[in-house]
């Protein structure tokens, strides 16, 4: 046997000892109610039935006599009417409810006064609202009982009270409502149980239908269907497993995707890290070469002019390798911006002069726009350098000689606003949500645009360390601008 029948079974069982034991407590709750409703039913019925005897024996037997018991006359029809219905007792009372005479053995009577206010209680209500009254051989127990008034030359001198609850009448009852509990309690079982049987069954396989389905999908998932998602079960703990089930499966898919993009981003990091280490790699290799095997053929220009290569393709090795490493610590949230206050018009002051030298071979023009009351901004400032520099990078990369790169320094109400503008050949539109994405190049096929591309992506990284967002706006052929904003103190 399978773990999924095993399980199965076990399921199907609990289900129908639920049912079961729920139906046995409905069952004993129903032969209870049952019982007080028979045993009142047959109370009520008892009364109806022979609630008149004591009318009919106070009016034709005369029993009493000069105020007193007519023995001679009322025994032998008392007790004919006694044994014609065991279930009676007669007993005559006088006005203030004594007992003067009775046809029962005389050691059975316990009390000889009845409650005379329920004898009147019960001859002025209704025959449903009778009440109950005192039985004079079990003192405590209310039974039952008929009463009539008994007049002689029209002064009342007495009462017939007759119990209609005897202790035969009783014992035959409790030995019925015995026999009518095993019954009852039998056949609530056998039904319960053939109840409970066909409600599990059919619950089971209800249940075990959605859960069915429910697997199906789960297997069609895990056989590489990541579209399967589990639908038709919006309401109750199969509801929760259904949104579970697909909220978990869309976690499970995005992190395939980012996994995925993850995968193709480490492909493509070790093509281009390849490539454009290989490319300063090897120049480098071929002039040292070179000047190896050539050293004493070579002029003094040459030597000079073959070094000067080697060394500024060790500069572009250099910058490619710290341009990757700060973008791995970045990417694995390893750099923690140490903020301070500082003046972001003398830090773009001073990075502009440290590109002057550059911008006047290409011939390019580099201003800087700021007022002079501007208030200190708080943050990284070496990270703050980076930004600038790179943004500065990529400028360069895109003016063509004659144009001009201008940082704009402007007072918000929020922070400092910087501005990078340059006269370049501009960005597409269609390109614009990709220039900040790792290893994106714009123009690869300019011979200025060399480079692994993550220069952008570095700058977006570091002004999210500090709460910026940057923003371009560019037009073909006309220049591009970036914006971003640093808080102040």
């Amino acid at each position: 046997m399978s773990v999924r029948t095993i399980k199965g079974n076990r399921l199907f069982w609990k289900i129908t000892a639920v049912f079961t034991g729920l139906l046995i407590v409905l069952g004993v709750v129903f032969v209870i109610i049952a019982s007080n409703f028979s045993r009142s039913y047959y109370t009520a019925a008892h009364q109806e039935l022979y609630g008149d005897i004591a009318q009919h024996l106070a009016t034709f037997t005369q029993p009493f006599k000069n105020g007193k018991p007519d023995t001679t006359v009322t025994h032998d029809i008392i007790h004919s009417t006694m044994v014609a219905n065991p279930s009676v007792e007669v007993y005559l009372l006088d006005t203030a409810g004594n007992i003067k005479d009775y046809v029962v053995p005389d050691k059975t009577v316990q009390i000889h006064q009845v409650n005379i206010t329920k004898v009147k209680q019960w001859l002025t209500a209704d025959k449903m609202k009778r009440p109950m009254g005192d039985n004079p051989k079990q003192p405590g127990e209310p039974s039952i009982f008929s009463a009539a008034p008994v007049y002689e030359k029209g002064r009342l001198v007495g009462y017939v009270y007759a119990v209609l609850a005897s202790e035969k009448q009783k014992a035959i009852l409790q030995s019925l409502d015995n026999n009518l509990y095993l019954r009852l309690a039998s056949y609530m079982f056998y039904a319960a149980l053939a109840v409970a049987f066909i409600v599990g069954v059919v619950t089971f396989f209800l249940i075990t239908d959605s859960i069915c389905h429910i697997a199906a999908v789960v297997k069609r998932f895990k056989e590489g269907d990541y579209t399967a998602r589990i639908e038709g079960y919006a309401q109750g703990n199969l509801g929760m497993l259904t949104s579970t089930f697909n909220e978990m499966a869309d976690v499970i898919v995005d992190n395939i995707d980012k996994i995925s993009a993850t995968d193709k981003f480490r492909q493509e990091l070790i093509a281009n890290v390849s490539h454009d280490l290989r490319t300063p790699l090897s120049i480098m290799q071929g002039y040292v070469e070179t000047l190896m095997m050539k050293k004493d053929e070579l002029a003094a220009a040459d030597r000079e002019k073959y070094l000067a290569i080697v060394y500024d393709s060790n500069r572009k090795l250099s910058v490619l390798v710290e341009q990757l490493f700060q973008y791995a610590k970045l990417e694995a949230n390893l750099i923690t911006p140490e903020k301070e206050a500082f003046l972001i018009a003398e830090l773009a002051a001073d990075i502009m002069m440290a590109y002057q030298l550059k911008a006047d071979e290409k011939n390019i023009k580099l201003n800087i726009q700021a007022p002079d009351n501007l208030p200190l901004v708080f943050a990284d400032i070496s990270l703050t350098e980076r930004v600038l520099q790179n943004l500065l990078d990529n400028a360069f990369k895109f003016t063509p000689a004659g144009g001009s790169i201008t940082i704009l320094l402007r007072e918000t109400n929020a922070g400092v606003k910087v501005a990078v503008t340059d006269t370049g050949v501009g960005i597409s539109p269609e390109d614009l949500t990709h220039i900040f994405e790792r290893y994106k190049q714009i123009h690869p096929r300019s011979p200025e645009s060399k480079g692994m591309g993550i220069g952008l992506a570095i700058v977006k990284k570091i002004l999210e360390l500090h709460q910026a967002v940057i923003v371009v706006t560019s037009e073909p052929g006309k220049g591009t601008t970036f914006n971003f904003e640093l808080q102040t103190i």
